[in-house]
Parts: C-alpha cells; structure tokens; sequence
C-alpha cells in the first residue's frame, strides 16, 4: 500500500500555544470561492456590505474548476416533454423546453462568460446545459469580484472559527505566511463541506441514514484530438448502446470481460465542452469514501487516478473516435459529490423536492432532478420532479441550529440525503449562496444577527438582484 492508512489505535498529542496574524475585519466572510461563494460574495457586495472572500486555492470556482465539474446542469423546469434528437451530440437529450427558475448572480456569470467566448447558452440544443471553459471561467470570476470590489486572498484553508470581541466571529486560517485570522460581523460558509459552521459547533449529517455512506467520488478529466464525427457515426449506427451523453454498455462489459476495466459502473459518461476536439469524462468513480477523511481522500485519488488511465485506455483502443485522444488536464482533486449536510432550522426533504413544495420564504428554487449515484456500487438512481414545476428552498436552511453568525450556502445546506442530491448541482448552489450573502448583509446593516431578519426583506432584496422566485 502506498499511501498512508490511518493509524489503528488513534493516540492525540499536545500541540504548543501560537500566534496568528490578524489580517483585518469584515462585514461579511464568505469562505470558499466556488459557485455557492461567488454567489454569496456578490449577493452580500450588491446588497451594500463590504465583503471578504477567502479561497483555499490559488484561483477560483470551485468543482468547476478545480474538480472539472462541467457542464452546468439544467436549472430549467421541464414544461414540454423533450423531443428524440441526435443522440451523438454529447448534450443531455432528454430535458425538454422549460423557464430558467434560477437568476440573479448566475445569469450575470453566464453573460459574462458567453461574452468571453467561454460558455454556450443553455437551450434546447444543449439540453439546458451550459457547457464552458474552465480556465476561461476563472479569469471572468476574477474580473467579477474586482468590479464588485470583493476582497480576496487565496491560498488559505480554513481550520477552525472562535469568538472576536464586540460580538464579531472569527476565522482561523492555515496559509505559507502562517496562520492566519479575519474577524467578520457574519461569515457564510462556503466551503461545501460545512467546515466553519461544523467548527463552530453546528450539528449535521452525513450520507444516507441506513448506513452513512455518501455519494462516490469522481475525477473528472478532460481528453483531445477527439474526431467527434468518429464517434457520433457509431453512436447513430448503435442506437442502443449511447443515450446522450452515457452509455458504450456492449464495449465495456467486453473490456471488463477481458481485465482491461475494473470500475464500480456499467457505463461511459461524457460530455462536449465548448472546444472543438475535446470531451469532458465523468467516468470514475470511487465508493465508501468520506470527504471529510484525509486517509479516504488519499485512498480515493490513488484510485481515481488508475481508473482514469484504464478508461483512456479503453476509450482510444475500443471505442471509435478516440483513437488519437489522450488526457489533457484531470481535476486539481477528486470531485467530492457529499459530505456534511449542517442541520438548519428546516431540513429540506426528498419529498419536498418530488412533490416540488412551495414555503413563504423561499430564497432560491430548483428544478434538477433528484440524482443519486449509488454510494456502495453500481447504478444511478434518477427521480424527475413534476414536469413544468420547480421546488422551494426555505431561507431556514441557510441558519445552522443554536450557531450565531454564520450562515451555510451551497451543498451543505440543511436537507436530507434524497433532497441533497439535487440541489447540490452548481446553479442551484449560487442562487443559495447569493441568498446567504444577501441575509449576512441585511444582518450587517441592521446590526442584528441573520435569523432575525425577515424573510420577506431577504426576498425583495434578491429580486431587485433578478432572483426567480415565486
């Protein structure tokens, strides 16, 4: 083996006293600089709070970035049934026509990187997709949060939160200068994993309630000198065997047959990015890890990155079109689906998002199906919500239980295992995230702590941002 296991007998150890440099204050912390943070920090700058944005690497975007999580998923209700295409396209398929029921923050990313010539439009012809460059993406994330006057320092993990004088909260962060501490009169977790609101004492859960296993792993990859044509000329003459963006079910099981493949899924996942040539792979996939494990995160690269050199393998030997191809660029880190879900004062339900329940003080909604990547094997479980409607995300799952000014944004929010695996996909993540950010700043201006504050202020001030709401 390796890599380094866990010990067997956990032995803890004194660590001495040390300082820390004390780099400022804020009104608002926004910690993590994904789609939730980016969310946050320009929904709390637009709603007149100065605002701080922290990130653990040296650029933003989070699984888009970082992990290659790419598309965007749809953030569209489906009102019309989607119509049978070409089935090569590499664009999800099978959502049909439907209203964006996401705005604000999101659309304003979207012009800006369309602009940039770094993302295509969501529409019918890209499944409601947007498929974007990645490293355009970080450079228009840039310029956002400087004509929003954010604040920024990367390079900073966050490692725990403690009180600051005159009732302010502050974060401790590990850095090349040393630690690291900002005082902030509201911080919004970010960080995907709750990190700050559990560090602060906030209660939460993980994975799925009969066993606490969460959804797999995945490094996502991305492969050039990919002949498109190839590829979509066996697709349409093998109608069985590719449905979109998945499938190859013959070619794999032969080649796992044949002890080329050895993968925890039946099928191949890919999808077109905006350059001519190139694919985005989401085929790895690594079961019974934990995200906030540094001993399963370690484990999970090694094979991650194994399964990744066996799919090359297989997709330039096997499959036509990709004969010339080769990886270009896999994720700085495997792409982490779930870890702690932070228990809110409401707990979004899967029911809740099937049955696409309204709530008044709804901040944000969501339209993308309920998708569960099996956490111990193969298959996908994949449950649409109503067709032409969206559910409601309540402003109480951003307040974590008895913890005062912090609130969460993004995959960590207060929900259950079912409802998790929907609205943990990016656009909705950013419109929870400038919800987030638009309460710390109300909060701020009011000097009153984020529960306290009216849902319905939250709401009129995310519409006058374009937020969809009701």
């Amino acid at each position: 083996m390796s890599y380094l296991m866990p010990p067997r007998v956990p032995r803890s150890v004194e660590l001495p006293p040390r300082q820390a440099l004390h780099a400022g204050s804020t009104q608002v912390l926004v910690v993590g600089g994904g789609p939730a943070g980016i969310g946050a920090a320009l929904g709390a700058a637009n709603a007149g709070a100065q605002v701080t944005l922290v990130e653990r690497y040296g650029f933003l975007g989070g699984n888009a970035t970082a992990a290659l999580v790419m598309p965007l998923m749809s953030f569209h209700n489906e009102v019309k049934q989607a119509v049978a295409g070409d089935s090569a396209r590499l664009l999800p398929p099978d959502h049909g026509e439907g209203e964006p029921v996401v705005g604000g923050v999101l659309w304003v990313l979207l012009e800006q990187l369309v602009r940039a010539g770094a993302a295509i439009r969501p529409s019918l012809d890209t499944g409601y997709t947007v498929p974007f460059d990645a490293e355009l993406f970080k450079l228009v994330l840039y310029e956002m949060l400087e004509t929003h006057e954010v604040r920024t320092l990367l390079h900073a993990f966050a490692s725990g939160v403690c009180q600051a004088p005159d009732d302010r909260v502050r974060a401790v962060f590990e850095t090349k200068s040393g630690p690291v501490v900002i005082d902030a009169d509201v911080i919004v977790d970010c960080t995907g994993d709750g990190d700050i609101a559990a560090a602060a004492g906030a209660a939460y859960e993980i994975g799925r309630p009969e066993d606490g296993w969460t959804q797999p792993m995945t490094l996502m990859f991305r492969m050039v000198r990919f002949d498109h044509e190839g590829f979509a000329a066996y697709a349409r003459s093998h109608p069985d065997q590719w449905k979109g963006v998945h499938g190859l079910w013959d070619l794999v099981r032969a080649a796992t047959d044949a002890g080329e493949l050895d993968l925890p899924r039946e099928d191949m996942l890919f999808f077109a990015t905006p350059n001519t040539g190139e694919v985005a792979v989401n085929s790895t996939r690594v079961t019974e890890v934990l995200g906030t494990s540094v001993w399963d995160l370690t484990r999970a690269e090694f094979t991650a990155h194994r399964q990744m050199a066996q799919i090359a393998r297989f997709l330039r030997s096997r499959v036509p079109g990709f004969a010339d191809s080769y990886v270009v660029q896999s994720g700085v880190q495997v792409g982490v689906r779930e870890t702690r879900r932070i228990v809110g004062e409401y707990q979004l339900t899967g029911e809740d998002v099937l049955t696409a329940r309204k709530f008044g003080d709804v901040i944000a909604r969501g339209a993308y199906p309920v998708d569960i990547h099996n956490p111990s094997g193969r298959g996908t479980t994949l449950k649409r919500v109503p067709r032409g409607e969206s559910y409601d995300i309540p402003l109480r799952c951003l307040f974590p239980r008895e913890v005062n000014r912090v609130l969460v944004a993004g995959r960590c929010i207060s929900g259950d295992h079912v409802a998790h695996s929907s609205y943990r996909v990016m656009p909705i993540s950013m419109a929870t995230g400038q919800a987030a950010g638009v309460c710390a700043a109300l909060a701020v201006a009011q000097g009153q702590r984020p529960p306290d504050i009216p849902a319905n202020a939250v709401q009129e001030e995310l519409r006058s941002q374009g937020a969809r709401l009701h």
